[in-house]
C-alpha cells in the first residue's frame, strides 16, 4: 500500500503570522517528526492569496491579509520547510481552503485501491476539514486519516468540532 501525507498549509502566516495561534506554534515539532519518519510520498499545499486578497469573498468574510503569494506570511514555517527539503515532495497551490487540484493530482498519478493518505497542518477545521472531505468524496473506498496530535485549528472548539465531523464522514481519526 503507498502511503501519501499531505501537509496542510503550514505555512508563517497561519503558524505565527497574521493567524496564528499558541496551538498551531504548539504542532510545529510533531509535524515535523511525522514528515521526518514518513514512509511515502509527500504533497504540501500552499494557502495562496492575490495582492488583491481584501477584494475576494473570503477577503470580505475574513478581512485578514494573510498568504499572499511571495510574501514571508506565505512561506511555510522555517521548521517545516527544513523538513519537506529532507524529502522529495510535490508543491500544491490553492486559492481557497480546499483544493480541486489535490483529488486531480492523485487521480492522475496513483491507483486509489493502492494508496492510503494521511493529512496533517493547518487548521483543522477549515482547510485540514475541507481537503480531508474532498479526498474522501473522491477516493471512497481509500484510507483517508488526519492526525489530530499533528493539526491545529482556529480555536480548540473548533478543532474538536472539526475532528467529530471527519469522524462522521468516515475519516480516521489518529489521537
Amino acid at each position: 500500500m503507498k502511503k501519501i501525507l499531505i501537509v496542510v498549509d503550514m505555512q508563517k502566516d497561519f503558524v505565527d503570522g497574521a493567524l496564528g495561534t499558541a496551538e498551531a506554534v504548539a504542532i510545529v515539532d510533531n509535524v515535523v517528526d511525522k514528515i521526518g519518519n514518513f514512509d511515502g510520498d509527500i504533497i504540501v499545499t500552499y494557502d495562496t492569496h492575490p495582492e488583491n486578497y481584501m477584494e475576494t469573498q473570503e477577503g470580505k468574510n475574513l478581512p485578514v491579509p494573510h498568504c499572499i503569494k511571495g510574501t514571508d506570511g506565505w512561506k511555510l514555517d522555517a521548521k517545516v520547510q527544513t523538513a519537506v527539503n529532507k524529502k522529495a515532495y510535490k508543491a500544491i497551490e490553492k486559492p481557497t481552503f480546499g483544493s480541486t487540484e489535490l483529488p486531480e493530482y492523485i487521480k492522475a498519478n496513483y491507483n486509489p485501491a493502492e494508496i492510503e493518505i494521511e493529512l496533517i497542518g493547518l487548521c483543522t477545521d477549515i482547510c485540514v476539514v475541507s481537503n480531508a472531505l474532498l479526498l474522501k468524496a473522491n477516493f471512497l473506498e481509500t484510507k483517508v486519516s488526519v492526525d489530530a496530535s499533528c493539526c491545529a485549528g482556529v480555536t480548540v472548539e473548533s478543532h474538536n468540532a472539526a475532528l467529530l465531523t471527519m469522524r462522521m464522514c468516515q475519516v480516521n481519526v489518529i489521537e
